[in-house]
């Protein structure tokens, strides 16, 4: 298992998450989308498994303009700003290779031992 963790410190789901991997001593690597985003493969990689730019998008975002923007680009628009953009991503996302979550799912990451 190769676990990456894509969140933010202050995220109280990507804490959780954070938590989760510990106790079941699975390794994993945390990415701190403030310091470090996802690179353009990172990012159509997960896009790819969890079903679209929609499902990555997080749409309590404070961020209420930019919000608004996307939805009136199209895709690969939509995509270039997300990447200018990873505090408008839901987190975490947590990736394990080609498979990938987005938000806190205990429930799918069991299924990846």
């Amino acid at each position: 298992m190769n676990i990456q963790i894509f969140g933010t410190k202050k995220c109280f789901d990507t804490k959780k998450a954070d938590r989760y991997f510990k106790e079941r001593g699975i390794k994993f690597q945390f990415i701190d989308l403030k310091e470090k985003g996802m690179s353009k493969g990172e990012f159509t990689s997960v896009k790819q498994a969890v079903g679209g730019l929609d499902k990555l998008l997080d749409e309590n975002n404070k961020d209420k303009n930019t919000l608004v923007l996307l939805k009136y680009l199209s895709d690969a628009d939509k995509e270039e700003k997300l990447l200018e953009n990873q505090q408008l991503l839901k987190t975490p996302i947590v990736r394990n290779g080609k498979q990938a979550t987005v938000g806190y799912q205990p429930e799918v990451w069991k299924t990846w031992d």
